[in-house]
């Protein structure tokens, strides 16, 4: 940023490391509309997808830290990622400033209802019986719903085989067919399918149930003790942002975050629980999130590479 120059006095890209349609898209496009307003400049989103997030987070990282660009960031992007590819392009704490933590977003336990298993007792007796059975699938390696899979599998005792995909739709058709036996990802990609009877939800992987399936039991509530996971999304800048220029980003996208409209999307129509965090607390959940999926990652031998 030039010296002396208003900011904003151009464009911001808000790069988005996922594929059009998912979650994180979908928190991007938001943020952007409704910052673009507030800061009177167009705010583009630009999507980077590939290796869990980790192409778009290395292209954001090398960026300039005048304002201009915003980065999408998220559970794989700034925690997992850091244990899981042993050559990773990017330091999610070391080339990033955080700006705002956005939301949690838990994930559901799937299967076919072809299975025959009505619970999670069932499906892990099941598992533990049938080798063949040992398979689950997800939407991609590094993913909230990769590190579900090997949580299960370890607090359970069961060395299961993980299936990735290029996205949730392939990976949930394998298992409404029976070629994969379960996964875990977002409600509301699932939905559809469970409304067709194509698919069956077991429980949620959030410490409290969900309000947009509060008849669905947590993975506690169903016997698995400790099980506890929620992805999450957040805004991060690239290192050395100028502070003001910070300071102005955490609170326009607070604002946003907080207000009805957005709220009520992210909550009721996406299954989010809006959290709208300052940077030091962003800051502290990475601090809590790398190690923590860091000893997962170690315990069940997963990799990207």
């Amino acid at each position: 940023m030039a010296q002396g120059e208003a900011w904003p006095s151009r464009p911001i890209t808000y790069v988005v490391p996922f594929t059009p349609g998912g979650s994180t898209d979908v928190i991007g496009r938001l943020i952007a509309q409704k910052l673009g307003e507030l800061l009177g400049q167009p705010v583009v989103v630009d999507n980077k997808p590939g290796a869990a997030g980790a192409v778009g987070a290395a292209y954001a990282a090398k960026a300039k830290p005048d304002g201009y660009t915003l980065f999408g960031g998220t559970i794989s992007t700034h925690a997992i990622n850091a244990s899981l590819y042993k050559n990773l392009p990017y330091d999610p704490v070391k080339d990033f400033d955080p700006i705002s933590l956005v939301a949690f977003l838990p994930n559901v336990l799937i299967v076919d209802p072809a299975l025959g298993v009505d619970s999670v007792a069932e499906l892990v007796a099941l598992l533990r019986k049938e080798p063949s059975r040992r398979s689950f699938a997800s939407s991609g390696a590094g993913t909230s719903t990769h590190l579900a899979g090997e949580m299960l599998g370890d607090m359970i005792g069961v060395k299961l085989t993980h299936i990735p995909y290029k996205g949730t739709p392939p990976a949930m058709l394998d298992v409404s067919s029976g070629q994969v036996t379960f996964m875990f990802d977002q409600i509301t990609a699932a939905l559809p399918l469970v409304q067709a009877g194509k698919l069956k939800l077991l429980a949620v992987t959030s410490a409290r149930r969900m309000a947009l399936a509060p008849a669905l039991p947590t993975m506690q509530e169903a016997g698995v003790p400790g099980f506890e996971m929620a992805s999450w999304q957040a805004v991060y800048a690239p290192r050395g942002l100028p502070a003001p220029v910070g300071q102005r980003l955490a609170t326009e996208i607070r604002k946003i975050l907080l207000s009805p409209e957005v709220k009520d999307k992210l909550s009721n129509q996406l299954g989010m629980e809006v959290v709208a965090g300052s940077p030091a607390e962003l800051a502290a959940l990475m601090q809590k999130e790398i190690p923590r999926w860091g000893e997962l990652v170690r315990k069940s031998g997963a990799s990207a590479n």
